[in-house]
């Protein structure tokens, strides 16, 4: 929800650091990896309740996230590939996040945080499975354009996540509460995108079929 907000005023921070990246050779898919990787140690430090350490190690993977598709704009790079490996890596990401806080305390944790999966993965499903129908039919993104992808918006999108995860990390005691709670927004965010995604795509193929019969 807020995604669309966030960007533009995020975007022209960033410009200066990617511009020294630029110049020193550095690839948009190089960032991409490099801060997975560094949001991986984020698990190891939420299992042995290194709060504060995950809190850094989580803002500097999107910090990355936020770095890679800025060069690849600015470097007129960008791809298919790179937005695959992007979007890929991001999902996971944001799974391994919740898992490691199930890990750290399966009896207080287990539970919302199995909810919490689930809702993400009715979230990553609904975008993606969106995001191809879209390709298919040459939709516009008019909210994204920078996108290699179309972006389905919802109630619950990256800034949210993020928050959801800093707010995770200053209060771990209350992750149950903050789990369902997001969960539930997620739900949320699933139905509305199933329901505008579905009528969306069966005005496309009607508006097609109706195009081919013409002629």
């Amino acid at each position: 929800m807020l995604d669309k907000f966030i960007t533009p005023l995020i975007k022209p921070v960033l410009i200066p650091c990617v511009k020294q990246l630029h110049k020193k050779g550095v690839s948009a898919d190089q960032l991409t990896l490099i801060g997975f990787l560094i949001g991986l140690l984020a698990v190891p430090l939420i299992i042995f309740e290194y709060w504060y350490g995950a809190l850094i190690v989580i803002c500097i993977n999107r910090i990355f996230d936020g770095l890679d598709g800025a060069l690849a704009r600015y470097a007129q790079s960008s791809s298919s590939a790179g937005g695959y490996l992007d979007i890929t890596l991001d999902f996971l990401f944001y799974a391994l996040i919740p898992f490691a806080f199930i890990l750290s305390s399966p009896e207080q944790n287990a539970l919302a945080g199995s909810l919490l999966l689930v809702t993400f993965i009715g979230t990553g499903s609904s975008f993606l499975a969106f995001a191809i129908a879209a390709e298919k039919f040459k939709l516009d993104k008019p909210q994204f354009k920078y996108k290699s992808f179309y972006y389905l918006n919802g109630l619950t999108e990256g800034t949210e996540t993020i928050a959801l995860f800093i707010a995770f990390c200053i209060w771990p005691q209350y992750f149950s509460i903050l789990a369902v709670l997001f969960a539930i927004a997620c739900a949320i965010t699933i139905f509305t995108r199933i329901y505008g995604g579905y009528y969306t795509l069966k005005q496309q193929e009607t508006a097609f079929h109706e195009v081919n019969h013409e002629s």
